[in-house]
């Protein structure tokens, strides 16, 4: 049996495919505004897919990126506190040798005490350096300095907490500290170096003292702060290398996610004069057949 075919069929269907014609040059024409070849899931289920997941490794590339930079941050505020502190010492430990010249008078011995005490000073003040408001000797501590002073209740007292480390995630599986140990560094109380520092002050105040038996302390404090500056050094280093590592990893994710999400524009443009040329093309094959009559312009 032949099925009939009028004149309203014809006309609906060809409609119907103009229609759809439109409706794919208006997906084309948005994929090209926005830049992007999935603009809904439905667009590319698989691609979705991908983009999702690229996207958040990207994220957390990103934060490991932010982690690395703070943690170089901290590291290089501990680096240049102790290269200053290790300089400051080995001048006290040369006053400490110049002290000891017998023929110096009360005067020259006096002078060389203040100048001890403002060696110690520095290194107060050293030991109690920060970044951001957080003292990076003191771990967790949230005192906003490491040690009291001279003047504290007792002296040279350290307010961090043992044990207490400042990390920073480089990776999913790598942390890094970024703080230091103050009181490894520094010692704590009568045992720490500032209180050295004052002990050769009132030697080098004292008739007939021997500011040479303070050698020794001084030396193993030097010796302490130097290894200290070695681990920072060796822990910087790795977060310097993560730095540049985070950076080749954001950069190919780009690129990846860019190959999932990005219009090929040359490829899109061809594809949408192609269908603007069927477009025009079903339009004249239209008016064609479809010849309007007197009742479709009365209508």
């Amino acid at each position: 049996m032949i099925g009939r075919v009028t004149h309203q069929t014809i006309q609906r269907s060809t409609l119907g495919n103009l229609q759809l014609n439109l409706d794919a040059m208006a997906d084309l024409q948005a994929k090209m505004s926005g830049g992007k070849k999935i603009t809904t899931p439905s667009d590319d289920p698989a691609g979705t897919s991908d983009s999702l997941r690229l996207r958040a490794e990207k994220r957390a590339a990103e934060q490991y990126a932010r982690n690395a930079d703070d943690g170089d941050a901290w590291l290089t505020t501990v680096d240049s506190s102790l290269q200053t502190s290790v300089t400051a010492l080995r001048r006290a430990r040369d006053l400490a040798i110049q002290g000891t010249n017998g023929a110096m008078g009360p005067a020259s011995r006096e002078a060389l005490a203040v100048e001890i005490e403002g060696v110690r000073d520095s290194l107060v003040e050293q030991a109690n350096a920060s970044y951001l408001g957080r003292s990076v000797f003191a771990g967790t501590s949230d005192a906003g300095y490491a040690f009291t002073g001279p003047t504290g209740t007792p002296p040279y007292t350290f307010s961090g907490t043992p044990g207490a480390t400042v990390d920073r995630r480089l990776s999913a599986q790598t942390t890094v500290r970024v703080d230091a140990d103050g009181a490894a560094i520094f010692g704590e109380g009568p045992t720490s170096v500032f209180a050295q520092l004052d002990a050769l002050a009132a030697t080098l105040r004292t008739t007939g003292g021997d500011p040479s038996t303070h050698l020794d302390a001084i030396d193993a404090h030097m010796g302490n702060m130097l290894t200290q500056l070695s681990a920072v050094g060796a822990r910087q280093s790795r977060v310097m290398t993560a730095q540049v590592e985070l950076k080749s990893t954001q950069q190919g994710l780009k690129t990846q996610l860019s190959s999932v999400e990005d219009l090929d524009l040359a490829e899109v443009i061809l594809e949408l004069q192609m269908q603007e040329v069927s477009y025009q093309g079903a339009l004249g094959a239209a008016a064609k057949v479809l010849q309007p009559s007197l009742l479709d312009f009365l209508r």
